[in-house]
C-alpha cells in the first residue's frame, strides 16, 4: 500500500513540475506567476521536486533553510579556486545557477547584474555559478558580460545544484545564504524586474 502511495506522490509531483518547467518558457501568466514567487509557493514547488527526484548520493552534504551552508569549492573561468560561502564571509550571499543553453536564466541576468551593481561593501554579493561547458560560458560572457564572479560547476549527480538544494537540477535555480553563513532562501524560475530586490532584502 505505501508503495503505491509514494508511486502516485511520485507522478503527481512529475506532472506537476512538468507543468511548471512549460512556465519557464511560456510565463506564468498573471494569475500563477505571483503564487509561484510567493514563498509559500517556492516551498510546495521545492518539495514535490525533492519528493520526485532521485535521492542524493551517499554521503552528500545538502543544503537545507536554516543551516550552515555546506562548503562548495569551485573555480573561477581563470581557474583560480573560490570556497563558498567562505569567499564572502560577513556578508549576505545570493548565489544564482545557471547555464548558457538556458534562455530564462540569461533573461535574468541583467536584473542580477543590476542588483549587484547597488550593492556596497557590506551588500548581498552575487556570485553565479554556470553548469555548463567553461569554453561556452567564456563565449557567453563575452557578448553579454556581468559585473559578478562566475563560477564553474559541471552538471551531475553531485554538483553545486543538487548540494543547494535543487536535486532536479532545473534552471534557473537562486540560493539566498545570510552573513553568518546560514540558508535562508531557495528560489526555482527567474526573478522578474524588481524582484530579486525584495526576495533578498527580506527574510
Amino acid at each position: 500500500m505505501k508503495s503505491t502511495v509514494r508511486i502516485v506522490l511520485v507522478a503527481f509531483a512529475a506532472g506537476v513540475l512538468g507543468i511548471a518547467a512549460s512556465l519557464w518558457s511560456t510565463g506564468p501568466g498573471p494569475l500563477l506567476g505571483p503564487m509561484l514567487r510567493s514563498e509559500v509557493g517556492q516551498r510546495t514547488l521545492q518539495g514535490l521536486a525533492s519528493a520526485s527526484a532521485p535521492p542524493a548520493p551517499p554521503g552528500l552534504a545538502v543544503a537545507q533553510r536554516g543551516q550552515p551552508m555546506p562548503p562548495l569549492t569551485l573555480p573561477l573561468l581563470d581557474g583560480q579556486a573560490i570556497v563558498l560561502p567562505d569567499a564572502y564571509a560577513g556578508r549576505p550571499l545570493l548565489i544564482n545557477l545557471w547555464a548558457s543553453w538556458c534562455g530564462p536564466c540569461i533573461e535574468e541576468m541583467p536584473e542580477l547584474d543590476r542588483f549587484a551593481a547597488l550593492q556596497d561593501a557590506n551588500g548581498t554579493q552575487v556570485v553565479g555559478i554556470a553548469l555548463d561547458h567553461a569554453d561556452d560560458v567564456r563565449v557567453f560572457l563575452r557578448r553579454t558580460p556581468v559585473s559578478y564572479p562566475i563560477l564553474v560547476d559541471v552538471a551531475g549527480p553531485r554538483d553545486s545544484g543538487v548540494r543547494l538544494g535543487n536535486p532536479r537540477g532545473m534552471l534557473p535555480f537562486s540560493v539566498l545564504v545570510g552573513a553568518d553563513g546560514r540558508v535562508l532562501k531557495q528560489k526555482l524560475g527567474p526573478f522578474e524586474p524588481g524582484e530579486i530586490d525584495e526576495w533578498a532584502g527580506r527574510h
